[in-house]
């Protein structure tokens, strides 16, 4: 009678059952041994769990056709390599060398400008604490879906997404009480903003205000890297006050150059 191989069996699971492997069910056989397996880990069964499910879920609509318009590309590809790494860094590496993944991305056609690129030199400090970016009153941005902060003679790698936009808010104590008891949500966080933002001695006046995702909100991007700026002298900064490029540039960018 003919058996099948060990190789056969291997090939004929499907993605699901290892995915499914280290899923709650196998808790104890994590801890036994299945832990081993990914020695470049946190060994945090969770992490890789939802790592492998992310991968699985890919997959699955690349399989299926499925539409990637709002799907982040970038992201994804980050994380099959990651997962490559906790196994085995060469293969990560090998992976990496071979994969044409990105190049393809980049051929991607985009006509819109849908992030606005800010001078951040005191905002981005406070974008880290509040999760949000304050300016002038009255101050005209484009209707962009996103932004990202120049600080440092970088593009920073966060690219929020802009949740709310509100300009002329009162920017004092007697304002921020009147926010946060309101039912809106966005008056409370606005309320949260000013708070912070006096604590770290801003002054009372009228500000206009963006709330912002933070990382690993489901809208929030990420870049794999913070984005140089190589030129020098007076006037040579990527922008003094604002511009504007497409979330797609900036995800092929290797400098400000590329943009």
């Amino acid at each position: 009678m003919n058996q099948e191989s060990r190789d056969q069996i291997v090939a004929g699971l499907s993605f699901g059952f290892w995915s499914g492997l280290v899923g709650r069910r196998y808790k104890q056989l994590w801890r036994d041994c299945l832990h081993r397996a990914f020695p470049n880990s946190s060994g945090q069964r969770k992490q890789i769990a939802s790592a492998i499910e992310g991968i699985r879920k890919f997959r699955n609509r690349l399989a299926h056709h499925d539409c990637l318009l709002n799907v982040d590309i970038p992201f994804e590809i980050r994380r099959v390599l990651e997962v490559a790494g906790y196994i085995d860094t060469d293969a990560e590496k090998w992976l990496a060398h071979l994969s044409s993944a990105m190049d393809v991305y980049a051929q991607r056609p985009v006509s819109i400008d849908d992030t606005v690129v800010v001078a951040a030199r005191n905002a981005w400090s406070l974008y880290q604490e509040a999760f949000a970016y304050v300016c002038q009153p009255g101050r005209f941005f484009r209707s962009v879906d996103r932004m990202a902060f120049y600080v440092h003679s970088q593009i920073q790698k966060e690219v929020p997404r802009i949740r709310h936009r509100r300009d002329n808010v009162e920017w004092s104590s007697s304002s921020a009480d009147r926010l946060r008891s309101s039912t809106d949500p966005n008056d409370r966080k606005i309320a949260a903003v000013i708070d912070q933002s006096r604590t770290a001695g801003w002054t009372e006046g009228t500000n206009q205000v963006f709330l912002l995702t933070r990382p690993g909100d489901p809208a929030h991007r990420s870049l794999e890297t913070a984005l140089p700026h190589y030129g020098c002298g007076r006037g040579t900064a990527f922008t003094q006050r604002q511009r504007y490029v497409s979330l797609h540039a900036l995800e092929t960018a290797k400098t400000t150059g590329d943009l």
